[in-house]
């Protein structure tokens, strides 16, 4: 019997005196070699070109330099000969990561998937490309370099006998107001780069300094977790017009405790269906909010799903739009079991047509004969998930109306007269119910402070009582879902004797403020109650102006900080619920 070798296993078989045994080895590795991809429009090449093109992923680029010259004479006889420009993506290893062909006047940089904006300032590539006729960097490539934060951005001439001409190059710099995001070098002859070009004799020693130091120059304060945003407006309304909505779309982001940077206003003759505004303006939104370290992108329109996709992909910052904004801070606000079921409502509604899939390739199978093959797509799961809960809130919606319907009922037969305040948010509506009823409820200088409707009893002289009911306030542009959610609560308007119309007598915009209140109250039928035109903070204006503006409009001016200041009030009030005396 043969002896058992230290190296082998077990024994797997014997015939005769003979006995087989099994020796391990480890299992090579399989090499695979990615396949070379050219990225650009390649219809039309020779094999021999393409195959030229491909072979450019061969070469290696020394970590401290910016190109060899080798690489740069293979790309600048291969863009002679096909007459079109050529580039490269180089990491910092020195690895030629995409290989791109262009038309003879600019390329078209790839999606970067492997390299994503991080904690780091830059990217961690650099392109490199040609330029047959000798121009300089263009706008389109210092914009790319801002956008894309690649590390450098070089463009080489290809001479008519192939060799490289002039190197033109520039690379991003910290973060200043005063200064460009940009810094680009002198043009000097190929032969004589880097040596004329400092910065770019060690290249990756000078892109990691330059990177330390865009870190350290931060713009914003770490310890401050808040959502970092800039806000955007673009129409075709008047810029002044613009400039308002902006400033109230300024004072909704801060109630919702972000942090406003920078805004950006554009005045355009045409929507585009894709970006909102023009490719030229979005890259210039991307480079002030890469620069201003943003997290956030607020439009003051409203947005389609495509659009709030398609800007979310070529920003990769979160993008919400107006209505957006106001429905979460409703959802901040609400309290009561009323406030919670109605802004969850609107919620749904408005993220319903928003919701977006994959189609078939999430879909669930079923089994069973005839259930074989694609069944719902989670898309559509979800929309049912999400437009089932939206018929079990409006059922309960529904039973807190049947509520508040009887209280308004025993309001009616007890014959007590009822006052409801009115007014654009942040007007002072709240203040004023509490100083007149001295009561506790939450006020705040921040739009939408309250939200859940709040009914006090407030006394006259003759032992005569009347139930004063504060409500939401109201936004230009409010949005329909809010209008639908909230329409049961403003309904117990339509049972007041009475609407005090706040106005924020110091607000330069009032006039247009109070035309968007008389608006909405004209869309609830509610434009044949009587109403008292009430103007709050008396006391932030001058004393003859607010007067005047009071008997302008038959109302009266207060101070809903001051007590003192509401007798005219009180007895117009009188007056009119009680005209008899």
């Amino acid at each position: 019997m043969a002896a058992k070798s230290p190296l082998c296993h077990q024994p797997l078989a014997a015939e005769g005196n003979l006995m087989l045994y099994y020796y391990p080895h480890k299992p090579r590795k399989q090499r695979t070699t990615p396949i070379p991809q050219i990225f650009g429009n390649t219809s039309g090449l020779k094999a021999s070109e393409l195959k030229n093109l491909e072979r450019i992923y061969r070469r290696k680029v020394p970590r401290e330099a910016l190109v060899t010259p080798e690489l740069a004479r293979y790309m600048t006889e291969l863009s002679r000969e096909m007459k079109r420009q050529i580039g490269v993506i180089i990491n910092r290893k020195g690895a030629i990561v995409a290989a791109i062909l262009g038309d003879e006047k600019e390329i078209f940089i790839p999606a970067l998937e492997d390299y994503r904006l991080g904690r780091s300032a830059l990217r961690g590539i650099r392109c490199v490309h040609t330029h047959i006729k000798g121009e300089a960097l263009t706008q389109d490539d210092l914009t790319d370099l801002a956008l894309l934060r690649l590390d450098a951005m070089a463009a080489i001439e290809a001479r008519e006998d192939g060799l490289p001409g002039t190197i033109y190059t520039a690379h991003l710099v910290p973060y200043s107001p005063e200064a460009k995001a940009y810094e680009v070098a002198a043009p000097v002859p190929f032969q004589r780069f880097p040596s004329e070009t400092p910065e770019y004799k060690d290249f990756n020693a000078f892109v990691t300094s330059l990177e330390g130091e865009m870190g350290r120059a931060l713009v914003r304060n770490v310890a401050d977790k808040r959502e970092r945003a800039v806000l955007v407006s673009v129409s075709m309304k008047p810029v002044y017009e613009q400039e308002e909505s902006l400033k109230e779309l300024k004072s909704l982001a801060e109630t919702n405790d972000v942090l406003v940077l920078d805004s950006v206003c554009q005045r355009i003759k045409q929507i585009d269906p894709r970006y909102m505004m023009g490719s030229g303006k979005i890259k210039e939104l991307i480079i002030t909010s890469l620069q201003r370290e943003a997290t956030l992108l607020i439009f003051d329109q409203e947005l389609s799903p495509a659009q709030i996709r398609e800007i979310g992909d070529i920003t990769e910052l979160k993008v919400i739009d107006r209505t957006q904004l106001i429905l979460d801070i409703f959802a901040r606000r609400a309290h009561s079991r009323d406030g919670k079921v109605q802004v969850e409502l609107a919620q749904l509604r408005y993220r319903l047509p928003k919701l977006t899939g994959k189609g078939v390739m999430m879909s669930r199978l079923m089994g069973g004969i005839g259930g074989r093959g694609p069944g719902e797509t989670k898309l559509e799961v979800d929309r049912r998930r999400v437009q089932d809960r939206i018929t079990h809130l409006e059922k309960e919606l529904k039973t807190l109306s049947l509520g508040r319907l009887q209280r308004r009922q025993r309001r009616g037969e007890s014959g007590v007269p009822i006052i409801s305040i009115v007014g654009y948010t942040n007007a002072g509506k709240s203040t004023l119910l509490n100083a007149l009823t001295r009561s506790t409820t939450l006020t705040e200088n921040k739009l939408f402070a309250t939200l859940d409707t709040a009914s006090r009893r407030l006394r006259f002289p003759k032992e005569r009582d009347a139930v004063i009911t504060d409500t939401v306030g109201f936004i230009k542009d409010m949005p329909e879902e809010l209008k639908k959610a909230f329409k049961s609560t403003l309904e117990e308007m339509k049972d007041a004797n009475l609407l005090l119309h706040v106005v924020d007598s110091g607000d330069e915009d009032f006039s247009a403020k109070m035309e968007t209140v008389e608006k909405i109250l004209a869309e609830m039928e509610l434009g044949a109650i009587p109403k008292l035109v009430v103007f709050n903070k008396a006391d932030l204006v001058d004393a003859d102006y607010a007067l005047n503006l009071a008997k302008r409009f038959d109302g009266v001016a207060i101070s809903a900080a001051n007590p003192a200041t509401f007798a005219p009030l009180l007895e117009r009030v009188k007056e009119k619920l009680w005209p008899e005396g």
